[in-house]
């Protein structure tokens, strides 16, 4: 990486919901630069390979989880001439967010490898707090416009439960009545089943499953009262 040449590399920021959170996959770098720092998992692109290709095995080989069947894709492009002491590098953002992934396992460049509540990361490696800055932002904007949030729901689930998916994910309350007119009012969204479960006091919960649609109109946005 000397003169006009630079290093082609991808970070990953793999977002899900564990407990009543948003958390995200990070390692401990065993090797240096930044060794003992947490990071975003990652690496360079190998001659011959496409960014897809690259990223899913640096997933796999740094973390031992893998995303298939799931929609892995490229977030942005980052390329300060700084962001890596080693050369000029410029790295490929690829974001996951989807439900029930595995605990990770470290490899020999990753020390420990764990899921941590995304809201709580400090200071990380290279420039990988903007990256999952922007991972979080677009996590959070697709469940404005999809129905993703559903999926990490069991299969039949109570608005309450789907309203702590989007509380989690957005890191904010919502207004319980609010929102139960929005998702049960949205064509698609959510379809009723004829079971009830018992919450404690009060009256049971209807259980509703994912309905077809997959985009919504129109959109739950974070802003709305």
């Amino acid at each position: 990486m000397r003169g006009n040449l630079f290093a082609v590399a991808v970070d990953l920021v793999i977002l899900t919901v564990r407990g009543a959170a948003l958390h995200v996959l990070l390692v401990r770098r065993g090797v240096p630069p930044f060794e003992g720092a947490l990071a975003l998992p990652g690496g360079f692109v190998l001659p011959r390979e496409d960014l897809i290709d690259a990223a899913t095995r640096e997933l796999a080989t740094e973390t031992g989880v893998a995303v298939e069947g799931h929609h892995l894709e490229q977030l942005a492009s980052y390329a300060d001439p700084g962001r890596d002491p080693r050369g000029r590098v410029l790295t490929v953002g690829h974001l996951a967010f989807v439900p029930e992934l595995p605990l990770p396992t470290a490899d020999t460049d990753a020390a420990a490898n764990a899921w941590y509540p995304a809201a709580d990361v400090g200071e990380l490696a290279f420039d990988h707090e903007r990256i999952l800055a922007d991972g979080v932002e677009r996590a959070r904007a697709k469940l404005e416009y999809t129905t993703l949030a559903a999926s990490f729901c069991p299969p039949e689930f109570t608005v309450a439960q789907l309203r702590g998916i989007y509380e989690a994910a957005w890191g904010t309350p919502l207004d319980p009545r609010n929102f139960q007119r929005k998702v049960t009012s949205t064509p698609g969204f959510l379809v009723p089943t004829a079971r009830t479960v018992s919450g404690g006091r009060g009256r049971p919960a209807q259980l509703f499953r994912r309905g077809p649609a997959t985009m919504l109109h129109p959109p739950m946005l974070r802003g709305d009262p």
